[in-house]
């Protein structure tokens, strides 16, 4: 058997998947209450950290149980793996999740191949061996300074005998695998929470969602990412006739929140669409202004205005701000505190995710 044929089928679905598949891999419930409590003012990367430890936590398990499957099999694993995982990903046919898997467990990532191998197959080999002798010489060295390292890991019955090269080669692919994963996550939750939230967020203060290429009534809808002629905004709500805002999102903390003003700076003053003009001002959404930060003054300065995610009464102010630039009318703009927040949980209910992805 090869190394492949020992990783638990249950955990491949783990391995990677695109913002597309999020909400079916870890459940609509589960995102749209993260989405639900950053509208109410929670931390994003708190929330969205959840998520990551949990993935991270089967994933390493599954990985764990990877070993120790083929350390049942496979007599003196340790001083195979890298070899057999060498000739696996250079002469296998292998799925996606499996050469991310085995990878990981030769402690390489998709950007370390790039960066450091290269995709070169001569520095890959070189890359193994050199790896063969950096982990027995780390055994080595931490054997003398602990001790020697004994014991067994069991699941069901299937033992594998614990030492300093087992456990450095097991830490090593656990480390890979942790790094790849969040770094993932990061880009996936980014991209895609953008959406969900100003999707949200303007469905739930009465906008149909649309797409800019067929709209088919000229008030109350919005659509996200839009591309003009000199930028990207992140969302466009049409109020109604010769009235819109532009929405820029960032979950940028308080020290670099001056890069959203820079570059909804740049946006233009008007949206012409089905050959009407709209006066357009700008609303930027960012996760937390630092105390010393200029960003408020700056965005009047550009007729716009800035809101934090961090406020527990964000999506309030935005109906707020709304409502003075350009007559918008809500009622949770007359809601109390607990009223309105309240009034987001309840209209979340309803609001489909999927159709923002």
């Amino acid at each position: 058997m090869e190394i492949k044929d020992f990783i638990p089928e249950t955990w491949k679905k783990l391995t990677a998947y695109k913002g597309s598949e999020l909400i079916d891999k870890i459940g609509e419930n589960t995102v749209k209450e993260v989405v639900i409590n950053i509208l109410c003012g929670s931390n994003i990367r708190s929330l969205t950290g959840n998520l990551t430890r949990k993935r991270l936590a089967l994933s390493n398990a599954s990985l764990l149980m990877t070993y120790i499957n083929a350390s049942h099999s496979i007599q003196n694993l340790p001083e195979k793996l890298s070899q057999l995982v060498g000739d696996q990903l250079t002469n296998t046919k292998l799925t996606k999740e499996e050469k991310y898997y085995l990878q990981w467990l030769v402690g390489l990532t998709g950007k370390s191949i790039q960066n450091v191998l290269r995709g070169n197959n001569d520095e890959f080999i070189e890359y193994l061996n050199d790896l063969e002798n950096s982990l027995a010489e780390s055994a080595e060295e931490v054997k003398k300074i602990f001790g020697d390292l004994t014991g067994t890991m069991c699941i069901e019955d299937k033992k594998t005998n614990l030492s300093w090269p087992v456990i450095t080669q097991i830490f090593m692919a656990i480390g890979a695998q942790t790094l790849a994963i969040r770094g993932s996550e990061k880009s996936i939750y980014g991209k895609l929470f953008e959406k969900f939230i100003l999707g949200s967020l303007l469905t739930i203060l009465g906008f149909d969602y649309t797409n800019v290429n067929a709209i088919e009534k000229d008030e109350m809808i919005f659509w996200l990412s839009e591309r003009g002629d000199k930028r990207e905004s992140d969302a466009t709500a049409l109020i109604k006739k010769g009235k819109a805002v532009r929405f820029d999102i960032g979950f940028i903390g308080s020290g670099n929140s001056e890069i959203s003003l820079d570059k909804v700076s740049r946006f233009e003053k008007e949206l012409e669409l089905g050959g009407e003009k709209h006066f357009i001002s700008t609303l930027i959404i960012v996760d937390r202004i630092g105390e010393r930060s200029r960003i408020t003054e700056m965005a009047k300065e550009i007729g716009g205005n800035i809101v934090q995610m961090s406020m527990a009464l964000w999506v309030r102010e935005v109906a707020q701000i709304l409502h003075e630039k350009t007559d918008f009318n809500h009622e949770i703009i007359m809601m109390n505190d607990n009223d309105s927040l309240k009034f987001i949980r309840e209209k979340m209910q309803k609001v489909n995710l999927k159709c923002f992805i």
